[in-house]
This record gives structure tokens, C-alpha cells and sequence, in this order.
């Protein structure tokens, strides 16, 4: 396949990733409250709401008690206890369960309530009606999560049910409306809480479900209009033999020339884009490892590839993975991931499992920038990963005072005892890298040995590196190290 009409499907399948990032198999069991890249949030807008008209409930009920009008009191408690299954509902994973059993039951309740306690009168109008929106609000949420006929006909049916309550004073014949005295607060605290709703749905709204705007939905057309591209920075082990690279991401953007990564990552954190370019990296790297696979000095290097939080708990990440070495025929142990910390604290189980499985075809894993986020040794201990690799901050503070050269002394020998292969980050001086090798240091990276460079760049100054050497490139440190622990492994 021309190089071209790969690029164009690298750009088509990651964008139909990032569309649906989490959508699993058909198979999958995954509760609801997981199905969608916005449920973390849409869980806890959930949540509040249905504490709020859970304490409502149990307001009224008290007021009314005071009344004693009994049938309200029954009827708000009612209410309470509605919110109080949709709470304990959603808690349990159930997010579109939740979503349509409140909603169905909520709309029963508006209506009657409307007819039974609160018929209008020539001096103090319906109210409760006024929630039939926050409702049908609540409908188009979960409608945007999830097409479904059967919601939006519960949406048009809180829409209709508002616009007869609205234009008619109709109540039933046997109804018991509210004491005036009651319903003279009961309007004002009734329209603020149900504007207050209607708000916080708008929010939702926007907040969740709006495309990106501006710059990001330049972004997001930029892997489409293959205005991305991967440099590739030198990683070399104690020898100095280059036996690998990171693959890293610039956009070349039409007006505005080469933006570097610091301004358009934090960007596409923001607007949830970051599934996207990370699939589209992830690929365009096994496009890159496939190209080098029968040079005989290409070849022989390892290509890491950043993986964000966001993408890496993609429900078919995995899959995914495999699907690309598959149709790329790259071998598995030239690829290696590298995780940040963040991606550790969503949940450790699952994370252990993910890395175990993609592990098993022989895909390596690095643990990035170690010592700036959620350090914790326990993280070392549990997850089955094969490098370390310390933080360029840690590097050069490395000889500015005697607490940061025991710092990095202590990192590595950490890395060491616990078996991973140890990289160094951000590297300049021959000092650094003299200080780090003393310290036992097994591979380095940084401007010393190279800075990031497009692809035909990077070839040259590998084959330079190469032409240039006493003898021939050796095989990576990584793997040798891994080696190493198998043997060490056998004989424990």
C-alpha cells in the first residue's frame, strides 16, 4: 500500500477512535456508568441532582407535616424516595438505567402532583410543571449519550405535558390544592430551584457534549488533514550506541507554522482530544517500526510511544494495540509504551491487567517522567513494568546541589534493585552524562546525544552514528536487561 493511502487510514481510524473512544465490543459487560467518555462527570451531575431533589422531597414533607396535610406529605416523601432509587441506582454502575427509570417516574409524578396539589388560581399560578423541563432537559443528556427512540419520546412527552399544564388550569375533580399560605413561598423556592436545574443541565450540555472550538477543532481536523507528524529523538545506552528512539508529536499547522507540543497537548487534554492523537501516534508509529523492520541498522531500534490516561483506558486499547502490530507486521518487542503516573491512579487492577496482556505478545512498558506526579512505591512494587525513566528536572538539578545528585543517585538505585532498566531524561552536558553513568545509569536521552528530528533526519544521524562507531551497534540495553531478569528469574 502506498505510503499515502496509509497515512489517509491511519488518519481515518484514529478519528473514528476518538469519536467513540470508549465503545466496546459487542460483547462487552461494562456497566453503563463506563460506556461513555463523559460519564465520570454526567455520574457526579447525576448525583447532586438527585441529593438535591431528594432533600426537597424531605423539605416539603416536613412543611406540609406542620399542615398536616397528610396526602402532600405522602406524595413528597414519594418524591424522595424516587431520588433516592435513582441515587442508589446510579451508585451501582447503572447510569442509563438510572437516567430513563427516574425520568419515567418523575414525569408521572410532575403531572399528577400538577393536577392533584397545584391547579392554578386567579392569584398564585402552577408551578411544579416548571420541572417537566429540568426533565426533558435531562432527556436530550442522555439522548446525546445514547440515541434511543424510546428517550426521545419520553423528552417530547415532558414537552407536551409542559405546554398543556402551561396554556390549561385543568385539575381533577377530587384535587386538594395546596393552602395559599404555603403556595406564596412554594412559587419563589420552586423557580429558582427549577431554574437553577435548567442551568445546571445547560452547563452539562456544554460542558460535555459541545464540539471543540477554535484552535481545538483545528486540532481535532488536523489528523484528518495529515498536518501531524512524528519526530523521532535518539535514546542511547552506555556504549552510546543509538538502539532506540521516542517517537514525539509536533503539528505543522497551515498558518501558523510548526506549533510545539507544550501548546497544543495541555489543549487537547482539555477538549478530550487526546484519544485521537494518540491513536493516531500509535499508529503512525507501527507505520514507522513496519518501514525499518528489513534495514539492517533500523531494524535493530525500539520506538517508544507516550500514552496518555485518557487513551490508555479506552475500553479496546488493547485490542486496538494488537489489531496495529497485526496489520503492520511490527514485532511486538521493538514497541514500547511509556505511562505517566496519572494513568496509574484511575484504578490499579485493571491497569495491572492491561499492561500484563499487552506484555505477554512482548510489548515493553516504561514508567515517564518518575518523581513529578503521584510517586508512590507501591506503584512500583505491583505494576509489572520494564524501565524507569527519570524526569529531565531531576537531571539537571543533578549537579546544581548535593540534595539532587542524591536525589537521582537514589532513583536509579531504586530502578536498579527493582529490576527495571533505568533512562535518563533531558541530558546536555557530558558532565550529566558522566555523573549518571557513575551512578549506573542504563540509557540515556537528551540534546547531548540528539534532538528530535522528522523521520529522514533521525535515519541519517542513525546511519552517521553508525559508519562513525568503532564497532558494530549492539543489541539494544533494554533487551539485554530484560534478558537478564529472565535468567535472574529462572535461577531465584
Amino acid at each position: 500500500m502506498p505510503v499515502g493511502e496509509q497515512r489517509s487510514m491511519v488518519a481515518r481510524m484514529a478519528i473514528k477512535t476518538w469519536e467513540n473512544p470508549l465503545a466496546g465490543p459487542p460483547s462487552s459487560t461494562a456497566p453503563d456508568a463506563y460506556e461513555d467518555k463523559h460519564s465520570h462527570r454526567l455520574v457526579f451531575y447525576y448525583k447532586v441532582a438527585a441529593l438535591l431533589i431528594m432533600a426537597m422531597g424531605l423539605f416539603w414533607a416536613a412543611i406540609f407535616a406542620g399542615w398536616h396535610q397528610w396526602s402532600v406529605v405522602i406524595a413528597d416523601l414519594a418524591l424522595a424516595g424516587l431520588a433516592a432509587m435513582g441515587w442508589l441506582l446510579i451508585a451501582s454502575g447503572q447510569l442509563n438505567a438510572a437516567m430513563i427509570v427516574t425520568q419515567v417516574a418523575l414525569l408521572v409524578f410532575a403531572v399528577s402532583y400538577a393536577l392533584m396539589f397545584d391547579a392554578p388560581n386567579a392569584e398564585f399560578p402552577r408551578i411544579v410543571h416548571l420541572y417537566l423541563l429540568v426533565l426533558a432537559m435531562l432527556g436530550y443528556i442522555n439522548h446525546l449519550r445514547r440515541k434511543s427512540k424510546f428517550q426521545l419520546a419520553i423528552t417530547a412527552a415532558c414537552l407536551c405535558a409542559f405546554v398543556v399544564l402551561s396554556c390549561t388550569s385543568y385539575a381533577f375533580p377530587f384535587a386538594q390544592t395546596i393552602p395559599d399560605g404555603i403556595r406564596s413561598v412554594g412559587i419563589w423556592i420552586n423557580g429558582v430551584l427549577a431554574t437553577a436545574m435548567m442551568w445546571g443541565g445547560i452547563y452539562t450540555i456544554q460542558r460535555e457534549f459541545t464540539r471543540p472550538k477554535g484552535l481545538a477543532l483545528e486540532l481535532r481536523n488536523a489528523v484528518g488533514n495529515e498536518e501531524m507528524e512524528l519526530y523521532y529523538q535518539p535514546q542511547v545506552n552506555q556504549a552510546g550506541t543509538i538502539h532506540g528512539a521516542e517517537a514525539l508529536l509536533r503539528w505543522r499547522h497551515p498558518q501558523h507554522g510548526l506549533i510545539p507540543p507544550n501548546d497544543f497537548i495541555p489543549l487537547a487534554e482539555e477538549a478530550g482530544l487526546m484519544p485521537l492523537l494518540g491513536g493516531w501516534v500509535l499508529q503512525e508509529a507501527c507505520r514507522t517500526l513496519a518501514a525499518w523492520r528489513h534495514d539492517p541498522v533500523l531494524g535493530k531500534l525500539t520506538l517508544a510511544v507516550n500514552v496518555s490516561a485518557s487513551q490508555f483506558q479506552v475500553e479496546d486499547f488493547e485490542s486496538s494495540v494488537l489489531e496495529l502490530i497485526k496489520m503492520h507486521q511490527v514485532n511486538p518487542a521493538r514497541l514500547k509504551l511509556e505511562l505517566t503516573e496519572s494513568v496509574i491512579v484511575h484504578d490499579l487492577a485493571p491497569t495491572v491487567a492491561r499492561i500484563e496482556n499487552l506484555r505477554a505478545i512482548g510489548i515493553t512498558f516504561a514508567l515517564d517522567d518518575f518523581g513529578t506526579g503521584y510517586s508512590s512505591l507501591s506503584y512500583l512494587r505491583k505494576l509489572p513494568l520494564d524501565q524507569l525513566k527519570i524526569d529531565r528536572s531531576f537531571v539537571q538539578e543533578s549537579l546544581e546541589c548535593d540534595r539532587g545528585a542524591a536525589l537521582v543517585k537514589s532513583i536509579i538505585q531504586l530502578g536498579i534493585d527493582l529490576g527495571f532498566v533505568v533512562l535518563a531524561e533531558g541530558i546536555e552536558t557530558d558532565a550529566q552524562h558522566a555523573f549518571l553513568i557513575d551512578c549506573g545509569c542504563h540509557e540515556f536521552q537528551g540534546y547531548l546525544f540528539g534532538r528530535p528530528m522528522p523521520g529522514d533526519a533521525f535515519t541519517d544521524h542513525v546511519r552517521q552514528a553508525v559508519m562513525a562507531a568503532p564497532t558494530p551497534p549492539r543489541v539494544g540495553s533494554l533487551h539485554a536487561a530484560l534478558m537478564v531478569r529472565a535468567k535472574r528469574a529462572k535461577t531465584a
